[in-house]
């Protein structure tokens, strides 16, 4: 099987890509490298630095003819869709648009395409299922909603397949350290440096944080299984933020000293999944504990015991 996986120099692109490898896959990667790393493209794995919104990734997939496209690649900054609305459509929706009609002159078999819970917007409900209405709270929200559409005309008209993955909170390593989604990271690398932790808020927010392994095993699954089908990856358990601290104190073994500060405008309170259709469809679960997922984070960040 011959496999491209846009924004697979990435966080959640590249473990992808080794799993993919391993599998025996022919797997390639294209990759803009303006949030990716050169460096986390494993061993035998094809690279092709491109953007998705360019001419070069039609030849390429043109050229390649993958039997399966994993769509990683966006723009994931809420704060950078706020400012640059244009910018974020134009990778999201567009870049996206680009690759739908790549895919449908190179006969590829199915995309399975990185959505995301900003689609939900505040929660009315929780937990969160596929239901619930879409009522995006930024362009960010918006822009990663706008492809679901994209793909269900394309699989109606062309027949082209897909699967919607609707990601929680992803953490492991090679995150990078900034952002909302990031919190694990940002967390993990203040107690390397020795850095007290700062809590926006009074830390009883709650998220459903995955570990990228299952997230990666999710969209292994999605090859075979959950044509047409729109699902949510996550653990289904909420997590608070002063939570998480604990459970970082009890993987280091010694407090971790932390601060408040101000809530941050637009905060969402309360956030998990309801993952029983994902459970279902893929015959999939998450296997990863929050306690496991953190242990193997720091440990792959440097941290020793």
């Amino acid at each position: 099987m011959k496999v491209l996986i846009t924004g697979g120099a990435g966080f959640v692109g590249s473990h992808l890509a080794e799993a993919c490898r391993d599998r025996g896959y022919q797997t390639h990667v294209v990759d803009n490298l303006s949030t990716g790393r050169r460096e986390n493209v494993p061993d035998g794995v094809q690279f092709w630095e491109a953007d998705i919104t360019s001419d070069a990734l039609v030849d390429i997939v043109t050229t390649l003819q993958p039997d399966v496209i994993f769509h990683q690649a966006a723009q994931s900054s809420v704060p950078v869709s706020l400012k640059h609305p244009i910018h974020d459509a134009h990778v999201n929706i567009l870049g996206t648009l680009k690759l739908l009609e790549a895919a449908r002159k190179a006969n590829v078999k199915k995309v399975i395409y990185a959505s995301s819970a900003a689609v939900y917007g505040n929660p009315a409900s929780l937990p969160i299922d596929i239901d619930h209405a879409i009522q995006p709270s930024s362009f960010y929200g918006i822009s990663k909603w706008v492809p679901e559409l994209y793909l269900r005309v394309y699989r109606e008209l062309y027949g082209l397949a897909f699967t919607v993955l609707r990601y929680a909170n992803i953490y492991g390593p090679r995150q990078a350290a900034h952002g909302e989604g990031g919190v694990v990271a940002i967390f993990v690398d203040r107690v390397l440096k020795g850095e007290p932790l700062v809590i926006h808020g009074d830390g009883r927010q709650t998220r459903d944080f995955v570990y990228v392994t299952d997230v990666v095993e999710a969209n292994l699954a999605a090859i075979e299984r959950g044509d047409g089908d729109v699902l949510n990856v996550g653990t289904g358990i909420p997590t608070s933020i002063l939570e998480l601290v604990k459970t970082l104190e009890e993987v280091v073994a010694h407090p971790i000293p932390f601060v408040h500060a101000d809530p941050r405008p637009g905060d969402i309170r309360y956030s998990y999944f309801n993952i029983k259709d994902t459970i279902q469809k893929l015959n999939w679960k998450p296997r990863v504990t929050l306690k496991e997922g953190l242990k193997e984070t720091l440990a792959r960040c440097g941290w020793k015991a």
